[in-house]
């Protein structure tokens, strides 16, 4: 029935009439009444015991003395009964003596409505009094369960409340070495990691317990087990509701141990420099012949030698095996910035070889100055000794003109010495005889491709999600282009955008990606979409026109598209920037600076263009988990945006890790591979990637 509720009462009375008023009169207050006859103390037991009775009204006209014994008896079957007194005639002094033989109320059998009232009164406590009791019994057998499948898992599980251990299994204590759960409970989680680790961790923690924690996912942290040594742990969070409040169950994930796959572990080993971790000559050979076979993924293959500086100098002022750990430290300030489908390996002495995919030989030399920059300004440690260094690095494109691989090697080694003689700390590119001839016969090639694609409407747009580290109801996208070539094949903007940049040809690129952009909102339902512009609609005078007339040809809301520019590009055109983002921001057009860089206060740049959005620079993803540097840098990026009401955005965030570490330094979005990857905007059937951290998650648990 709606709206009405269904009662049951048992009514200890020597008069069938009550039983009827007591009916009609709690239906036409709008209760399904089901009232049970007892006519004596005697047989009301049967009646508790065979109906499930929520009120027990009592004639105290019949029964003048029967108050305490009948609450005496209600009790031996259910406590929580309410018993309701009822007379003829009652007056305060009654109601107070019938309440203290243990009536909760006592009502006029004449006045209808009281009857009512005290009914419905009762109801409502009795029941959420039930519910509260079901509750704790609930969330009591709850931690029960969870505490018996803690202690029966083999995998290591701690619950963690407010950054506090509340409880940990046998196989946590295990594994961190402690005998009593005593000494971690009460005390802070944080303690047993590494400071390294603890960004991501406290990332982590704040991610799960507002539900933004992806169900699976794993953080790799480091943590001091035992003697001290570091051990590498890979731990998965999940959200449990407790009584007390929310709780993070936090479990180690099984890794591979060397006992299960010894054979294949030292093979590998085997394989590698023990100082640098890198390849040895003979395997780095092999994986460069196999490479150069295939086309590369995106760019072009480009052969980079890298060298520290006057190392046999180092050598004497540190000692030799000083030395050697300040090589290995080089080595991974290099790992850190290959991409995964780079090869490298230890040369020769403390030479480094690697294969990179580049968009061109350009920018292979441009990653190695980035190299050199950064290792010229690095303190490397060993021991009590802090000292310096400096790098060269030779790079060469792969060409035709190399009749083998030997040649290539010897190109890019004469590249180093270029760069060696001029005074070291530096990176040059090899200069063959015909490079600018090759240069400008590429040029002329897809500059021929560049046209024929903007003639026949070959480009396409690709989307890249952005996610809400906070605020999840807004979907955003980078916008991306893809040429598709006469075969029907998509061709990555790494391989044709440096010739349209050197031919001039941006600026019709862009207005193409601005027209698209638009058309893209106006048949999907993306809140925002980040187009970025290049230097020479940057510096063309009448960009902002053709925008303006673009934007009312086709019916657009402008506040739904956000312009982005390098930092490097609006640092460096400074003054057509601020005209072209003033004009902008009449249309009410948003902008963006994106692969905004710590290695310098930059703060002077977001008071004189104001930006909407910043996106940090990816390039920081690779050390910002482990950097604290460079996480206070970040941090305070962070903090100058959000004085300024600008939002923040990091590029390139490509695991778990790096989530945590964002969300503990306060980023607003992210995107990634992590988020997704880029995905081709198909005309017939629009695809909408998650842009929020639930709805990745939902993605991935759909998917896995």
């Amino acid at each position: 029935m709606n709206g009405r509720h269904s009662i049951s009462v048992a009514v200890l009375t020597t008069d069938q009439d009550d039983v009827e008023l007591i009916n009609s009169t709690l239906r036409d207050a709008g209760h399904a009444a089901h009232c049970h006859w007892t006519a004596s103390p005697n047989t009301l037991a049967d009646t508790l015991s065979a109906e499930n009775v929520e009120h027990l009204i009592l004639n105290c006209d019949h029964y003048p003395d029967g108050i305490r014994q009948v609450v005496k008896q209600k009790d031996r079957y259910n406590p929580e009964l309410p018993v309701i007194a009822m007379q003829e005639n009652a007056d305060e002094s009654v109601i107070e003596q019938a309440m203290r033989a243990g009536a909760c109320d006592l009502v006029s059998i004449n006045l209808k409505s009281r009857l009512q009232s005290v009914v419905s009164r009762e109801l409502r406590a009795l029941r959420v009094e039930r519910a509260l009791n079901s509750t704790l019994q609930t969330a009591t057998e709850y931690k029960r369960q969870l505490r018996d499948n803690m202690d029966a898992s083999t995998s290591s599980i701690a619950l963690v409340q407010e950054g506090i251990f509340s409880d940990v299994n046998d196989s946590w204590l295990k594994t961190f070495k402690v005998k009593d759960k005593r000494d971690l409970l009460g005390f802070p989680f944080m303690d047993a990691f590494e400071p390294e680790s603890q960004a991501a961790l406290k990332g982590a923690l704040v991610a799960t317990v507002a539900g933004k924690w992806q169900k699976g996912e794993k953080l790799v942290v480091k943590t001091h087990i035992d003697s001290g040594d570091a051990e590498e742990l890979h731990l998965q969070f999940s959200r449990i509701d407790l009584e007390d409040g929310p709780c993070v169950q936090i479990r180690i994930a099984p890794q591979l141990k060397v006992a299960e796959e010894p054979t294949k572990l030292v093979h590998d080993a085997l394989k590698r420099d023990p100082t640098t971790l890198f390849f040895h000559r003979a395997q780095l050979i092999e994986r460069i012949t196999k490479r150069l076979k295939r086309k590369p993924a995106s760019g072009t293959h480009c052969l980079v030698y890298i060298r520290p500086d006057n190392f046999g100098e180092l050598k004497d002022k540190i000692g030799v095996l000083d030395s050697e750990e300040v090589l290995g430290q080089f080595a991974e300030e290099v790992r850190k910035r290959l991409h995964p489908r780079d090869v490298a390996g230890r040369f020769e002495g403390t030479a480094i070889m690697a294969l990179l995919e580049r968009g061109s030989d350009r920018d292979a030399q441009v990653w190695g100055k980035q190299l050199s920059d950064h290792i010229s300004g690095r303190t490397f440690e060993v021991a009590d000794k802090s000292t310096h260094m400096t790098c060269t690095v030779g790079a060469c494109g792969v060409s035709e003109v190399f009749g083998s691989l030997e040649e290539f090697i010897a190109a890019t080694i004469d590249a180093y010495k270029l760069g060696k003689d001029a005074g070291g700390n530096t990176s040059c590119l090899s200069e063959t005889a015909d490079e600018d001839t090759k240069q400008r016969e590429f040029d002329a090639i897809w500059v021929k491709h560049l046209k024929s694609a903007l003639m026949d409407d070959r480009f396409r747009l690709a989307q890249l999600p952005i996610a809400g580290l906070r605020s999840d109801s807004i979907q955003m996208y980078d916008l991306l282009v893809r040429m598709i070539d006469e075969q029907g094949n998509s061709v990555l903007p790494s391989e044709f955008l440096p010739a349209a940049e050197r031919n001039n040809m941006m600026k019709n690129i862009d207005r193409w990606m601005l027209t698209a952009a638009m058309r893209f909102c106006n048949s999907n339902d993306a809140d925002r979409v980040f187009v970025r512009l290049s230097r020479q609609s940057i510096t063309d005078s009448s960009t902002a026109a053709w925008l303006q007339q673009k934007l009312d040809e086709e019916g657009f809301d402008c506040s739904r598209l956000v312009i982005q520019i390098p930092e490097r590009d609006a640092a460096k055109h400074i003054k057509q920037t601020q005209k072209l983002v003033r004009n902008a921001r009449k249309l009410g057009i948003g902008f963006a600076i994106e692969h905004y860089g710590v290695d310098r206060e930059r703060f002077q740049i977001l008071d004189l263009l104001k930006p909407n959005y910043i996106k940090i620079d990816g390039e920081l993803m690779h050390t910002l988990m482990t950097d604290k540097a460079m996480q206070d840098a970040v941090s305070n990026i962070v903090a100058a945006a959000k004085k300024r009401g600008i939002k923040t955005v990091a590029e390139r965030v490509e695991n778990a890790n790096a989530m945590a570490v964002l969300f503990q330094l306060g980023l607003d979005y992210m995107q990634g591979h992590y988020v997704h990857e880029p995905a081709v905007v198909l005309e017939d059937s629009p695809t909408h990637p998650p842009t929020s951290l639930e709805g990745l998650a939902s993605a991935k648990s759909a998917s896995g």
